[in-house]
């Protein structure tokens, strides 16, 4: 099911970011200068209300006393003084009004209902557009218990101009206006140089990042000072960035490394095919050439596993059982013993308990056997095996007493294909140790090694050669599984 969106809302989510923030922060100040204009607005007129109602109350009750002393007309100097009033009956006809209210009553019929059982407050004339005669009501009954009988005096109404009133609030309206408008504008502009140095940051991005797609290398965001979210996002996208190199030139190496070594037995195996095919051959002889051919195939499909397997390792999950070294280690060293035709001399084991680690039993398995391999192939027995607890690691240490590696191929030599000179006359492809180290480091692991007094250490924890001036020495760091782990 698809949603369709309205024009507005299309166009509006197509205006520049920068664009819909100032939008949206104008909106937002002017409803908020909105709410505290109409605030004073209506704090202002309560006041002045107060007033006129106060100067009502006391035209209303000198009214009332002149209407009860039979006092009310010209010898009542403080009803007649510029104040403006009609005395009703309870049917609103005018009974007695000051000059210019003898027209036609000041309240309507509701009005005059109501305000034969109170009083009755009420403004004649509009504040916009500009009435001629703005004045504001107060009506009092006379006898607020039984209204007294038609032709009888039964409300007070009191009035006076409001003018003055009416002035200020105008004035006060349009003072709000121009100032509302001048701090919506002031506001605006601070919100839009605001936002434009907010999003600058993000333009550089997206400008280096469009030179990065456009195939630059090595380009990194330039990032400003601060430790804002800008600024943390920069950082997270410059590692991004570097993770993402390594990965492309990991993947280089890779084909780089897999064309180089593939070439040459994919073009001894195309060689002794034709040679096999220029002729007639004897069944003794092609077949001689088949079983050649399945060898060198072989030989191909175990390099490409290899490639593979360094290439790609996944970090161990939740479901990774937590593996004992000591117990685990003790069959795969008696299997390898027996498939290499070893003694116990040659290979020894020494195995103590070390704190369970996870990582499953068959990666466990290959880096024993490279590691083995190794010592037999380029050193000298005897082989030994030993495992120990180093500072919360479960470490696995294998040493031979060959002639061990030169000082300046350790650096080197757990890079792909990396074989040292003397080694290049014995079998292997130079991916043994590349590959433990893969597999180390995918499980949060640590690989040293050193070789005679020469030592190597990628990371930064320290770890002495167990047999130090003697032959070479590879050590595996595994980190201890939670306790919790099964």
């Amino acid at each position: 099911m698809t949603t369709t969106r309205s024009w507005p809302a299309v166009r509006w989510r197509r205006l520049p970011l920068r664009v819909r923030l100032i939008a949206g922060f104008a909106a937002a100040m002017l409803v908020v200068l909105t709410g505290a204009g109409a605030f004073v607005y209506l704090r202002v007129q309560y006041a002045l209300d107060r007033r006129l109602d106060a100067d009502l109350a006391t035209q209303s009750a000198a009214v009332t006393a002149a209407l009860h002393d039979g006092t009310l007309g010209p010898r009542n100097p403080a009803v007649v003084s510029g104040g403006l009033y009609q005395i009703l009956d309870p049917t609103g006809a005018i009974l007695h009004a000051s000059p210019g209210l003898t027209g036609r009553p000041l309240l309507t019929a509701g009005q005059v209902a109501a305000a034969t059982r109170r009083p009755v407050r009420t403004d004649r004339g509009t504040l916009l557009p500009i009435s001629t005669e703005p004045l504001r009501v107060l009506a009092t009954p006379l006898s607020p218990d039984a209204a007294p009988p038609t032709g009888q005096p039964a409300i007070v109404v009191v009035a006076v101009r409001r003018d003055q009133r009416d002035e200020a609030l105008r004035e006060l309206i349009a003072q709000l206006a121009l100032a509302n408008l001048a701090a919506l504008a002031v506001a605006s502009l601070v919100g839009y140089r605001l936002a434009r140095a907010a999003l600058d940051p993000v333009e550089r991005y997206r400008v280096q990042a469009a030179r990065i797609t456009a195939g630059a290398t090595g380009v990194r965001l330039d990032i400003p000072t601060g430790d804002d979210e800008l600024t943390r996002l920069g950082r997270t996208l410059n590692a991004m960035l570097t993770a993402l190199d390594t990965a492309l030139e990991r993947e280089r190496r890779f084909v780089s490394d897999a064309s180089h070594e593939l070439r040459t037995p994919l073009t001894l195996l195309a060689a002794e095919l034709e040679l096999a095919l220029r002729r007639p051959r004897p069944a003794a002889e092609l077949e001689e050439a088949l079983r050649a051919a399945a060898t060198d195939t072989a030989g191909l499909i175990a390099l490409a596993d290899t490639l593979l397997a360094v290439g790609v390792q996944p970090a161990p999950g939740p479901a990774t059982p937590a593996t004992d070294l000591s117990i685990t280690l003790a069959p795969i060293v008696q299997r390898y013993r027996n498939a290499a035709d070893l003694t116990d001399t040659t290979l020894s084991a020494d195995l103590d308990a070390t704190p369970p680690v996870r990582i499953d039993p068959a990666r466990l398995e290959r880096i024993v056997t490279n590691l083995l391999d190794n010592a037999v192939r380029h050193g000298a027995p005897p082989i030994t095996v030993t495992t120990a607890t180093t500072d919360g690691y479960a470490r696995l240490t294998v040493h031979d007493t060959g002639p061990g590696m030169p000082a300046e191929f350790l650096p080197h030599a757990a890079e792909r294909f990396a074989r040292a000179d003397a080694a290049r006359t014995t079998p292997g492809t130079g991916l043994g140790l590349s590959l433990v180290d893969a597999i180390v480091i995918a499980h949060g692991g640590q690989l040293r090694w050193c070789s005679g007094t020469a030592h190597h250490h990628p990371q930064p924890t320290q770890i002495p050669c167990t047999h130090p001036g003697t032959g070479t020495t590879i050590t595996v760091l595994l980190p201890a599984a939670p306790a919790n782990a099964e």
